[in-house]
């Protein structure tokens, strides 16, 4: 039996593969054809397939053979300040594939260098399998850059036009800037339906020669929130654990997804310093596992507004949305999580005490770091 997870055996590698958005697939299709395209910008939620519609974009444009021989580049770079910045990326002759994000304040740099050394190496031609003349840099996370790296992207993508291209990945167009969106063609990936889920569930247990009961297959499809990342990985694990596959057996949700429904009891339980004190180490153990702070809120939020009178839900999101827009403007995340966490419990304990609820104004505070 193959180690490979299923999530990357079964992936479709051509635009003709897709299972689902076929529509969305002709469209890239015919982009291709022509001798140019714009700049592009994939957007949607998680595990909905956007990388692998880029990728599988660049094979018909370069062809597979070319694309599937990646490798690892292990990249320095040198900031003005004289630090160090070390960066792991993934190429091949034709494009590279880069994460500046996860350099932190340092991805300014990181988008600057990269474009820069890509776009002066010698310019490709078009070869008999249609080749274009400039070369590709995917990134991803796009909507985790500081604006000062949105601001370079921007005038980088201009400069260099000529000799590259740029591949935008993010999960939302609200956190890019403008300059950015108006110079890439937008395309939007949706998350896929219960419905070609459940039937892409069906397809790999087949490719896979196992039995897959129907019951089971719903079940994974409901707790997968239709990311078909999330699904397969489901499967995998289900048939891991138990072989054959049973109607009856539990689907385990993700280690980290637990962890968090943890953390939102203890939300709910009295408010004192104790208490916080124990959320704010579960918040740092979920953020050393790299753990999103925008995943981490919205997740909280989906858990505790299940536990809530309706005169509470309305303002519980409006504290996580006002959390989640402060977390776009500072740079230590772990402050605007303890920041909605303080908010809540003691709007949970007004609430609890008196019966009621008052407008609370917390905007004194926006700026904590």
């Amino acid at each position: 039996m193959s180690n490979k997870l299923w999530v990357d055996k079964h992936r479709p590698t051509l635009l003709n593969q897709m299972t689902y958005h076929e529509a969305q697939a002709k469209q890239l299709i015919a982009l291709k054809q022509g001798s140019d395209f714009p700049h592009l910008l994939f957007y949607g939620p998680s595990g909905a397939g956007k990388k692998t519609r880029a990728m599988a974009f660049l094979r018909e444009i370069y062809g597979a053979v070319s694309i599937n021989k990646l490798r690892f580049e292990n990249m320095e770079l040198t900031a003005p300040s004289g630090a160090k910045i070390k960066l792991r990326a993934i190429a091949t002759n034709y494009h590279i594939d880069v994460t500046p994000s996860d350099c932190g304040f340092h991805d300014r740099v990181v988008i600057q260098e990269v474009i820069k050394n890509l776009a002066s190496t010698t310019r490709l031609g078009a070869d008999s399998t249609g080749a274009k003349k400039f070369k590709v840099v995917i990134m991803n996370d796009v909507d985790r850059l500081t604006k000062d790296a949105q601001h370079a992207l921007r005038r980088t993508m201009e400069k260099y036009v000529s000799s590259c291209r740029i591949i935008l990945i993010c999960t939302s167009t609200s956190k890019v800037i403008q300059a950015i969106r108006s110079r890439c063609l937008p395309i939007r990936v949706a998350a896929p339906t219960d419905e070609q889920v459940l039937n892409s569930l069906m397809q790999v247990a087949k490719a896979e020669g196992i039995s897959l009961p129907a019951r089971l297959a719903s079940r994974i499809t409901e707790k997968s929130d239709r990311s078909m990342r999330r699904a397969l990985l489901m499967l995998q694990a289900c048939f891991v654990s138990q072989n054959p596959l049973r109607d009856e057996q539990e689907v385990h949700d993700l280690d980290w997804k637990q962890y968090l429904c943890e953390t939102a009891k203890l939300m709910l339980e009295e408010y004192n310093n104790e208490r916080l004190i124990k959320i704010r180490e579960r918040l740092y153990e979920l953020q050393i596992h790299l753990i999103p702070s925008s995943i981490i809120i919205m997740t909280l939020v989906d858990e505790i507004v299940k536990s809530l009178p309706s005169c509470l839900k309305s303002e519980v999101i409006r504290l996580a949305a006002n959390s989640e827009h402060t977390l776009q403007l500072g740079s230590k995340d772990i402050f605007h999580l303890e920041r909605f966490v303080v908010q809540f419990m003691f709007l949970h304990q007004q609430y609890n005490e008196r019966g009621v609820i008052e407008q609370l104004d917390f905007s004194s505070d926006m700026d904590m770091d």
